[in-house]
């Protein structure tokens, strides 16, 4: 079975997913990783960003596979290092290149195939696994994301304004509106959860529910 979670930035997506995958024992795929990692390689080759073509051939030659929770480009470990902030300010140049969403939505098809997977990003079930059994969609307020986000930040020593943490969420909401492909959105048939007021443990209840309605349906 394939379960797909989308929604926007600061959704908790990640770390919801690979609770939920570990509670049924499936595998987990970060997407966003992947894009991280492509992002990081590029930043490594010292490519141009503006160089469209050098970017594709980057990403279509690049090779990322997952060792459970730890991710490699060309063997080596990026896992911690795709987290710095400055691969998260320039993925963007990255993810809105058709040809290299292209390129990983195909890679991550060859990753789910024939296996139990929870797969998380933004258009996961409705471009990349549109026939997908199980789609989610995780979405909270705008003031609740960012208010998560700015927990998040002091906690690792790195407080940030309020208000700046808010006008980068929105403009990045609005980037993932209207990305000409991969554009975020519900898939029509997704189950769509507002974590707002909800505790961690009541939205992977709410989840495990979900996926296990629909094995029950399909067994």
């Amino acid at each position: 079975m394939i379960v797909t979670i989308d929604g926007p930035a600061g959704a908790g997506k990640s770390s919801i997913a690979r609770e939920l995958a570990r509670s049924l024992g499936f595998s987990f795929l970060d997407t966003g990783a992947m894009y991280r990692a492509i992002t990081l390689g590029a930043i490594r080759k010292q490519i141009d960003f503006t160089d469209r073509p050098s970017l594709i051939s980057h990403a279509q030659s690049a090779r990322i596979r997952w060792r459970h929770e730890q991710i490699f480009l060309d063997d080596d470990d990026v896992t911690r290092e795709i987290r710095t902030p400055v691969v998260t300010d320039s993925i963007k140049y990255i993810a809105n290149i058709n040809e290299i969403r292209d390129a990983l939505s195909q890679q991550q098809r060859e990753i789910a195939a024939n296996q139990d997977i929870v797969t998380e990003g933004r258009d996961q079930g409705t471009e990349v696994f549109p026939d997908a059994q199980c789609k989610l969609f995780l979405t909270a307020s705008p003031a609740e994301r960012a208010q998560r986000r700015h927990q998040q930040l002091a906690k690792l020593g790195r407080p940030i304004p309020l208000e700046e943490i808010r006008t980068t969420q929105d403009r990045r909401d609005a980037e993932d509106r209207d990305r000409p492909q991969g554009a975020l959105r519900a898939a029509d048939d997704a189950v769509i959860i507002d974590s707002d007021g909800l505790k961690r443990e009541q939205v992977l209840e709410m989840m495990l529910v979900t996926v296990r309605n629909k094995m029950d349906s399909q067994s």
